[in-house]
């Protein structure tokens, strides 16, 4: 093979990675671990990754991206077909749309629009799945949620962030 071929793949595969960890985490979130509720409150990591994806590289996660992944969630977990899908699009296009007050700011800056944003979803989320089923759904699991999510973010933000220095630097904004 030419280097220029080697060249290109190497290209695709830093484009499609954040895609790729995405729906990783996805998998990642529908593991069972042997551990008696944790799926009701399993932090929302493909949440967290479209959220720093949509700030930092909107670019290598398009919409179609964010649609399958929600797609992929939906169908992983028995959740009604659109809930992630509609709430993921909706945190993506919120994103990108606020995308120049977030880039380049302090981490806490970040921080507090993801903690923002995670409790738009999490509200989204528990209004479209009890409008599905048309009963009011305890949202004390939510809750729990979107705690442990808002404490898993800066180890996520920071794991991705050496990612993007070590594998996409050179790919740019």
């Amino acid at each position: 093979m030419k280097p220029a071929l080697w060249s290109r793949l190497d290209m695709i595969a830093r484009c499609i990675t954040p895609f790729g960890l995405t729906v990783l985490l996805v998998l990642i979130n529908v593991l069972p671990l042997q551990v008696p509720g944790l799926s009701r409150i399993m932090p929302l990591f493909p949440l967290m990754s479209i959220y720093l994806w949509a700030v930092h590289h909107p670019n290598l996660m398009p919409t179609y991206a964010v649609f399958f992944i929600g797609f992929l969630q939906d169908t992983l977990i028995g959740t009604p077909i659109g809930v992630h899908i509609i709430t993921y699009l909706m945190v993506y296009g919120t994103v990108v749309w606020q995308r120049r007050f977030l880039v380049g700011k302090p981490f806490a800056v970040i921080w507090v629009g993801f903690s923002l944003v995670a409790a738009g979803a999490t509200i989204a989320n528990w209004l479209l799945v009890s409008l599905y089923y048309l009963i009011l759904i305890k949202p004390e699991a939510l809750v729990f949620q979107y705690l442990l999510s808002l404490g898993a973010f800066p180890l996520l933000s920071w794991l991705f962030m050496r990612w993007q220095l070590a594998f996409l630097s050179e790919l740019g904004h």
